[in-house]
C-alpha cells in the first residue's frame, strides 16, 4: 500500500502490542529530526572555564591586570579558575594564598561569586569564580544607539534679549 503512494512503512514503536506503524516519506522524517537537533544545540549555552594564574609574590599592577582579565571573564558569562602557584619555601604558607584568593573573592563581588572555595592540591590552590550574570544574559547586551533628533526652532517664538536688538 505504501509502494504505491510512493512512501515507506516506518515502524514507529516496535515494542507495543501491536507494533504501530507509519506510512510516511522517511528521508523527510529522518531530515526534520536532524534540523530540529541543529537547532536545539544553537540554542545549548557553552560553559567556558578560563584559568588565570598566580604567584604568591605578584606586584600590585599585574595583580590589578589579572583582575581586569577574570572581570571581564565573568562579565563575559564564563567561569573562571584562579590558581596560586606556590614555589620553594612559598608551600609551607598556603595561608597567604589564601588570603590572596579570599581578597580576589572580594573584589570581584560586583560581578562574579565563589563558586567553590580555595582548596589546595599540591604546589597549587584554586578557586573557582562564576559569574553573576549567564551567558545567555551576557551575550544580549543594550545597544547604546541614540537617534539623532531634528529640532524646527520657530524664530518668531524665540524671545531675543534687548541688549542684542
Amino acid at each position: 500500500m505504501a509502494e504505491e503512494v510512493g512512501l515507506d512503512l516506518v515502524e514507529i514503536s516496535p515494542d507495543a502490542k501491536p507494533p504501530v506503524c507509519k506510512i510516511m516519506d522517511f528521508g523527510k522524517y529522518k531530515y526534520e529530526i536532524a534540523q530540529k537537533a541543529r537547532e536545539a544545540r544553537q540554542n545549548q549555552t557553552h560553559i567556558v572555564v578560563k584559568e588565570i594564574r598566580f604567584g604568591l609574590k605578584i606586584e600590585p599592577h599585574d595583580y590589578e591586570t589579572k583582575k581586569a582579565h577574570i572581570e571581564r571573564f565573568l562579565k563575559g558569562g564564563d567561569k573562571v579558575k584562579v590558581t596560586v602557584q606556590f614555589k620553594g619555601r612559598e608551600q609551607t604558607r598556603p595561608e597567604m594564598g589564601y588570603r590572596l584568593l579570599m581578597k580576589l573573592s572580594e573584589e570581584i563581588v560586583e560581578v562574579g561569586f565563589v563558586e567553590f572555595a580555595p582548596k589546595k592540591e599540591g604546589k597549587s590552590m584554586t578557586m573557582v569564580l562564576g559569574p553573576v550574570l549567564k551567558k545567555s544574559q551576557a551575550s544580549k547586551k543594550p545597544s547604546a544607539k541614540v537617534e539623532s533628533t531634528k529640532v524646527e526652532v520657530n524664530p518668531e517664538a524665540v524671545e531675543v534679549p534687548e541688549a542684542v536688538q
